[in-house]
């Protein structure tokens, strides 16, 4: 049977959520990309604040309740010296990256839940060592070097059925707004905390 490992950027989940207006369960996520083989490890990763409050921390147990191994990274804060405006930065790429690779013995098919262009190289890698590549994603915030990079591409609102947390909505940012296919929004992350457990910026 083949071996699926899980991989999900949270920021960019979210951020592809807001876009939706709806957002994802994800147990439903994990059964339904389970289908396909036997899965062995889903990798969740995420910026927290510090200290962590109660509703990151529920979130978090959650995930690992369900079954996903979770990957922390505090949020930094950041002062911009021209405007003196503080944002909080946190990049779980390296993290990501490390799971791949020193689990690819591991797994047959590594499904990315991502559109970031920064993991193409990654995928590209995985590939030349005879592993399947699976990107899920929306298709304006996917690059176009990533989502090349992959066997097979998943547009997330194709399986929205399967996933979708019944009953809980997301204000959309697409309201009167253009789809650019394959293009990665520079705003796409900047997500208030407070609105966001997933909450980090790239």
């Amino acid at each position: 049977m083949e071996r699926i490992a899980l991989f999900i950027d949270g920021a960019n989940v979210y951020a592809a959520a807001k876009r939706l207006g709806w957002n994802f369960d994800h147990r439903k996520i994990l059964e339904h990309f389970s289908k396909v083989g036997k899965l062995y490890n889903a990798f969740y990763y995420t910026a927290v604040p510090y200290p962590m409050d109660d509703k990151q921390k529920r979130f978090i147990d959650a995930l690992t309740y369900m079954g996903y191994t979770v990957r922390t990274k505090p949020l930094r804060e950041l002062t911009d010296n021209d405007t003196g405006e503080t944002h909080r930065r946190a990049n779980l790429d390296i993290e990501l990256v490390t799971d791949l690779l020193s689990t690819v013995d591991l797994f047959d098919t590594a499904i990315l839940l991502t559109g970031d262009g920064d993991f193409e190289r990654p995928a590209e890698v995985l590939r030349a060592k005879g592993k399947r590549v699976v990107v899920a994603s929306i298709p304006e915030m996917t690059s176009y070097e990533l989502r090349n990079a992959a066997d097979e591409y998943v547009d997330l609102k194709d399986i929205r059925t399967e996933v979708e947390r019944p009953g809980y909505r997301l204000p959309s940012e697409m309201r009167g707004l253009e789809t650019k296919p394959y293009y990665m929004s520079p705003g796409a992350f900047e997500q208030p905390e407070e609105e966001n457990p997933n909450w980090q910026e790239r």
